[in-house]
């Protein structure tokens, strides 16, 4: 699917069966899947190459593919708890 040396999250995670399951889909606020990975798969220098389209598109495509890629650059897996240290 990707070219060869693609190093991106997106190329890592979206497998065929993954592309097959949200193919055609769109997130509460009308952007489809294919305009979310449009840049990832134009730009295969891209790092992450993938874009939700609203807040809702990380719950509505998150199993089997944003999930794993944030989880991949943050490291904050979804049970993870952000901590914030305000008296730094």
């Amino acid at each position: 699917m990707f070219p060869a040396g693609t190093k991106s999250l997106l190329s890592k995670y979206l497998t065929p069966d993954t592309y097959e399951m949200y193919k055609g889909k769109k997130d509460s606020c009308g952007v489809s899947f294919e305009r979310m990975i449009l840049s990832g798969t134009q730009n295969v220098d891209s790092g992450i190459g993938i874009y939700a389209g609203c807040h809702e598109s990380y719950y509505e495509f998150g199993p089997a593919l944003f999930d794993e890629i944030v989880n991949d650059y943050h490291k904050h897996g979804l049970k993870d708890k952000h901590i914030s240290n305000m008296n730094y």
